[in-house]
């Protein structure tokens, strides 16, 4: 049914993704697609605020949260499961949606926290995604 399964996880919060994780496997398995599994290093929101910062800095966090998204795949994901890796940098919901794009997405699971009130107002990544897809979005309770 779904043949390329995106699945965004937060490498800094793993053990809320299990459930998000578990339903990405069985989409995958029951369709025999491939699992593209992604994350995203945030970007400084202001140039003013990456000024403090190396030169270096951000090419140097995304290869280290590439080695560690490398790592939970080969830690969770079982062998027989086709598997693409992709880290994004910037705004989580945008990152997430140009992935979507560029995999060619027919389903994004992502998982989500209960909302707090500021949630209602300003809107969390899982709402904005949903709202912006062109493609089936699956949001799964983290909690």
């Amino acid at each position: 049914m779904f043949n390329n399964i995106l699945l965004a996880v937060d490498l800094n919060n793993t053990d809320s993704q299990e459930k998000a994780m578990q339903v990405a496997l069985q989409q995958a398995k029951s369709s025999g697609g491939t699992l593209h599994i992604m994350t995203v290093v945030p970007d400084f929101g202001m140039s003013m605020v990456g000024s403090f910062f190396p030169k270096d800095y951000e090419a140097k966090a995304r290869e280290a949260v590439t080695e560690k998204l490398h790592a939970y795949v080969a830690e969770k994901i079982p062998k027989d499961i086709a598997v693409q890796h992709a880290v994004g940098h910037g705004t989580i919901y945008e990152e997430i949606l140009r992935i979507a794009g560029e995999c060619n997405a027919d389903l994004i699971v992502m998982s989500s926290h209960r909302p707090e009130l500021k949630d209602y107002l300003l809107g969390p990544n899982a709402a904005r995604v949903v709202r912006h897809a062109k493609m089936s979005v699956m949001v799964v309770r983290g909690d």
